[in-house]
């Protein structure tokens, strides 16, 4: 019997693939088949990740994708995608009194426009083959808020928004479209000063413990996969029970 959650024959493209959940859905999807293309600004990280991927064929493509060039140039470089998981972003805690227009263009830049442009270029170009899977990786607080976390919140809601129209557009090619919004995931970005207090204080909203990558690169496999062929357009909330109180 086929497995309909194999990858096998699919080659996905990662963005942020250098550490965090980017890291870990490129391990997990080179452990179901299939063969990865990574990307992220850091290239001694990337060869980190693809040492740790499982079978061979995989490739690196460094790109600063806030950078117009590096765009082109990855999307030069590739071809053929049967996926795409939008996994690089920034996140940082800023009260709205504190707001500056400099903050607001690099929160939108990166975790907005990148992977939206990315994807109409990717698109434009034919680079994405038909019965397909997009998956952008959004926020728990694209749907609650948190103080001081208005600006991330923006940028991620706003990839909820653009994902429905999105899914839309690309119905007829049967090439899906979805957002995964996880709550808190223990990576390195939460381990830095700023985040480790947030973290403390919002463990016990999370009834089944923090996150961990490995349970969002699951999901991402699973929104790749065949498995998943009739969903699109929506937005899959991941969060130990979070939102559930």
């Amino acid at each position: 019997m086929d497995n309909p959650f194999s990858l096998s024959g699919k080659a996905i493209l990662v963005t942020g693939a250098s550490s965090g959940i980017g890291r870990q859905t490129c391990i997990s999807i080179s452990k179901m088949g299939g063969r990865v293309i990574a990307t992220g600004r850091n290239e001694e990280r990337l060869n980190g990740t693809l040492s740790m991927l499982a079978g061979n064929d995989h490739k690196l493509v460094r790109a600063e994708l806030t950078d117009t060039n590096d765009m082109e140039a990855l999307s030069g470089a590739v071809q053929g995608l049967n996926g795409i998981v939008h996994c690089a972003g920034i996140g940082k805690y800023i009260p709205s009194k504190f707001y500056k227009k400099e903050d607001l263009r690099r929160f939108n830049e990166i975790n907005y426009e990148a992977p939206i442009l990315l994807t109409s270029i990717l698109l434009r170009k034919k680079k994405i083959i038909d019965n397909s899977s997009i998956i952008f990786i959004s926020s728990i607080m694209s749907e609650t808020g948190i103080t001081g976390g208005g600006l991330y919140a923006g940028t991620k809601g706003a990839l909820v928004a653009i994902t429905r129209v999105i899914a839309l557009e690309l119905a007829a090619k049967k090439i899906r479209v979805n957002c995964i919004s996880p709550a808190l995931v223990k990576t390195p970005l939460i381990d830095h000063d700023e985040f480790r207090k947030e973290m403390e204080t919002n463990l016990e909203k999370h009834p089944l413990g923090l996150g961990y990558p490995v349970d969002i690169a699951n999901c991402c496999v699973f929104m790749l996969s065949d498995a998943s062929k009739w969903i699109t357009g929506t937005n899959l909330i991941i969060d130990g029970g979070y939102s559930a109180q």
